[in-house]
């Protein structure tokens, strides 16, 4: 067995490190694992079966609708109307204008589904308006960093959608899993600006001048559509009263609305948004088939039963068992993007963790928010890359930056451990009502 794991890990190496696209990457390394250690397996006749059924997956329907949805919201004036919206409210907190990042974030993470774009999206406004207001640049960096990540953990999340797959899990029950744990870690964030900046006033800038309760509340009126699109996207899945493909459709038509109602969406602009997000599905759709195809060949081999006798006889607690993880996929995160360390390791991972006692959907938290260490890890981290071309920093200062977020990111992840039913008691109030 060892031989085998060898084989799969060199032929892994070889093809990925020598720039082959990772989703033909994991079917080549499956194929030539297969063809070598199970001659007799019919491997293309494998191979097609796992193609098509990945591709005829009716749970991959909400993963194109929520991209285009991220990819038409990209191009509206929305995070100006969240910056504008949330600052008057911000005034008489500790840190100030430091907490919009965060909020802004969680608020677009809401509607978008994914890190890169709460990151690119939220920072192109908030970045320079907070440093041109005297705010301290590593806090505001860092700050946007961590919260950037909020868009895998909030629903809807296009990370979740993919592990749902994978793990044969409901779309649905994830989504609502991530709200709380998601609170709680734009919480924390908060709680750290405020004090840092009590502990040090220098690293905070100006104040706006006051305004009054109709002044802000007129400010919070530009939070309408935005709030409008969460409550039915996410609020139509609590309720039951729509799928997530729905709940996606919905909220594409909503993305349109908000831009028509800005005048900021061309359409120029819409036939842009639909190519990216038809590349940007393709992308995922190939890593999936390869990591569906992986995943059943090492099924065969026996790797998953291997690996995981191999940790059972560790005799390690369940606890132990998931600091280890933490561990590996940070490890992990450091050389490889974050959902190729899913697609790539969950075949082995999730067995363990079902037989330390875990369910399938507290690891589906778990694991995103392990994914979102990875964005702030460098030489790989994705969001580290976005935030260095809007400001101009060197990649080491804004890895240095985020430095904090990513230590409660991982108080946040030992927590979940200990207390799982941050991740678990939303699910099961819907599934009890229901």
């Amino acid at each position: 067995m060892g031989q085998i794991v060898a084989a799969l890990v060199l032929f892994l190496v070889v093809l990925l490190g020598a720039g082959v696209w990772i989703g033909l990457g994991l079917i080549g390394a499956g194929i030539g694992t297969l063809s070598v250690f199970m001659p007799q397996m019919p491997a293309a006749k494998l191979l097609a079966q796992q193609l098509w059924n990945s591709a005829t997956s009716l749970e991959l329907l909400a993963l194109p609708l929520f991209i285009l949805m991220a990819e038409i919201l990209f191009r509206t004036r929305l995070a100006e109307s969240l910056f504008n919206g949330l600052a008057p409210w911000t005034r008489r907190l500790p840190g100030r204008m430091s907490h919009i990042t965060v909020l802004a974030s969680t608020l677009f993470a809401a509607v978008s589904g994914s890190s890169a774009a709460t990151t690119a999206t939220v920072g192109r406004i908030t970045a320079g308006e907070l440093l041109q207001r005297g705010y301290d640049r590593q806090m505001v960096i860092g700050s946007l960093a961590g919260a950037g990540t909020l868009g895998f953990l909030i629903p809807p999340s296009v990370i979740m959608i993919i592990y749902g797959v994978l793990a044969e899990e409901s779309i649905l029950k994830l989504f609502i899993a991530g709200v709380i744990p998601g609170g709680l870690l734009a919480g924390a964030y908060m709680v750290y600006l405020g004090a840092r900046s009590v502990m040090n006033p220098a690293l905070v800038g100006e104040a706006l001048p006051p305004t009054s309760w109709s002044e802000k509340v007129h400010a919070a009126l530009g939070l309408l559509p935005v709030l409008c699109l969460i409550f039915a996207v996410i609020g139509s899945m609590y309720g039951g009263i729509a799928s997530p493909t729905e709940a996606a459709a919905v909220g594409v038509a909503g993305a349109i609305a908000i831009g028509a109602l800005q005048r900021s969406l061309t359409p120029r602009g819409l036939v842009e948004a639909t190519l990216l997000a038809a590349q940007t599905c393709a992308m995922i759709g190939l890593i999936i088939m390869g990591a569906m195809f992986l995943s059943v060949g090492l099924g065969y081999l026996g790797v998953p039963r291997f690996v995981a006798g191999q940790i059972e006889a560790l005799n390690l607690s369940p606890f132990a068992l998931i600091v280890v993880l933490l561990i590996f996929y940070v490890l992990l995160g450091c050389l490889m993007e974050g959902m190729s360390c899913i697609v790539m390791t969950l075949p082995i991972t999730l067995p363990l963790i079902l037989a330390a006692g875990y369910d399938k959907v507290w690891f589906g938290v778990f694991l995103v928010l392990v994914v979102e260490m990875a964005q702030i890890t460098p030489p790989v981290g994705f969001n580290l890359i976005v935030i260095q071309r809007l400001t101009g920093d060197r990649m080491g200062a804004v890895a240095r930056a985020a430095l904090p977020f990513f230590a409660i990111m991982v108080a946040m992840a030992l927590l979940l451990a200990v207390v799982p039913q941050i991740a678990t008691w939303l699910p099961e109030t819907m599934s009890n009502r229901n």
